[in-house]
């Protein structure tokens, strides 16, 4: 069912619950309307017949009422009926036991309303004169029950007018109601700012929020296009990163087996099989270490870390690759802790400390720094190499993005340490930052959460 059918049947079914009750209430309302009159009406006409009966004119007293069909009684203290106008008071049973009459006695005036088997209401209207006697005046009228069967024609009309005259209003009150959200949703098509447009201020949250969603939306597929097109560039990198020591491994692999390569060839031949091999593996390795941290989801293990510790180990370990390209490698700081996993933190350290030395001068240096600041531990690696052109600096930790490809084949690297290092800080909920200048140095300072899991 569409919503304006929806809205529309509500709005009949509303309507058709208020005019019910407000049926019920009136006959209810007319009903205690009704019955006070019947009250007052034997009331006025007790009264004439009590002056009357007072001046000793009763038989022309109870000719006043009866025009008005209604039916006297009168009862003395021991409950005996002296006199009725509709039957033989000698043959009536002691009315000493009516509630209108025990009420008459002990108040003065007493008042009672007795149900016949024909559904219809006897009202009876009673009073206590000369102390000795109760005139009570009595009268035959329709109930409620009675009433609402008489007027039950008249009443299921005028319902039936009513919920067409309801159906049309709910048709037209729909409409107004609808018709603003079909305006926003021809407003939404085009996601423009149309807040000031809208008639009713509770739909502006309603609108905003498709806004956002709209929005989160197509962030996300600028997101989704972007890593699909990293993912493109990534299997056409491997492919190529992969295809490249092979073909020299081949090449090589094919001159010695045919023969062609002379003993000192043989020798030079199997060094450059050897560093290709070693390279090929060393890419392998970083794929495979990318891989996995692409796909642990999970919270990773993490412990207690003195970082400086961590960064010492592995400057020891790069001092011979440091000295191999004429680099001073060296640690400056004091021993500072942080909860992280050991293992990637090695990795993150080896990874920077690894490329400042490959991609720096000779004589160059290193550093390596550990500090704590405002409630954070800081490793900074800084170097005095070639430095990042500013137009590159944002792309350096993509996977297989280099500054310079030909220096890269020189130097051996894969191409993927600065991503790995970007994908251990993220899993860290840490900070990174790069600053470079050409020919100058480079300096990336990471800023990890004190002490927090």
């Amino acid at each position: 069912m569409s919503m304006k059918k929806r809205i529309t049947v509500q709005l009949c079914v509303v309507g058709g619950i208020a005019i019910v009750v407000t049926s019920m209430l009136a006959m209810f309302v007319y009903s205690m309307i009704f019955q006070r009159q019947i009250f007052s009406d034997l009331e006025t006409n007790l009264k004439v017949m009590e002056v009357l009966f007072e001046d000793g004119n009763f038989e022309k007293g109870i000719q006043v009422p009866s025009k008005d069909l209604l039916r006297v009684t009168l009862i003395n203290r021991e409950g005996e009926v002296l006199y009725d106008s509709d039957a033989n008071s000698i043959h009536m049973e002691n009315h000493k036991e009516r509630p209108e009459i025990v009420e008459a006695l002990e108040e003065g005036i007493g008042k009672d309303i007795r149900v016949s088997t024909i559904g219809k209401n006897t009202y009876y209207y009673a009073k206590l004169i000369r102390e000795d006697y109760v005139l009570r005046v009595a009268k035959d009228a329709n109930g409620m029950i009675a009433l609402f069967y008489e007027a039950l024609p008249i009443l299921l009309v005028g319902a039936v007018v009513l919920l067409f005259i309801c159906s049309i209003v709910a048709h037209y009150l729909t409409k107004r109601i609808i018709r603003p959200i079909e305006n926003m949703a021809e407003e939404l098509s085009q996601i423009t700012e149309f807040s000031e447009k809208i008639p009713y201020e509770e739909l502006i949250p309603f609108a905003t929020m498709i806004k956002d969603q709209h929005s989160s939306i197509h962030n996300q597929l600028k997101d989704l296009e972007h890593s699909e097109k990293i993912r493109q560039e990534f299997t056409a990198n491997v492919s190529h990163e992969l295809k490249t020591p092979l073909t020299a491994i081949t090449g090589y692999s094919e001159l010695i087996e045919e023969g062609i390569a002379t003993p000192e060839d043989t020798i030079r031949f199997s060094k450059e099989i050897r560093k290709n091999a070693t390279r090929l593996l060393h890419l392998i390795n970083d794929i495979i270490e990318l891989s996995e941290l692409d796909s642990v989801d999970e919270e990773i293990i993490k412990e207690e870390l003195d970082l400086y510790e961590i960064a010492k180990n592995c400057v020891d370990t790069l001092k011979i690759t440091a000295k191999n390209h004429e680099v001073e490698l060296k640690l400056i700081g004091n021993p500072v802790f942080l909860y992280a996993n050991k293992i990637m933190m090695e990795e993150l350290i080896t990874n920077l400390c690894d490329n400042a030395i490959r991609y720096n001068k000779k004589g160059g240096t290193v550093k390596v720094v550990t500090y704590s600041v405002d409630d954070k531990v800081v490793l900074t690696v800084e170097d005095t190499g070639i430095g990042i052109p500013k137009e590159h600096s944002v792309r350096v930790f993509e996977r297989f993005y280099r500054v310079d490809k030909s220096r890269s084949k020189q130097t051996g690297g894969t191409g993927l340490g600065l991503a790995i290092v970007k994908h251990i800080v993220a899993k860290h909920d840490a900070k990174i930052t790069l600053k470079s200048e050409v020919m100058v140095g480079t300096t990336i300072t990471i800023e990890f959460p004190s002490m927090n899991k």
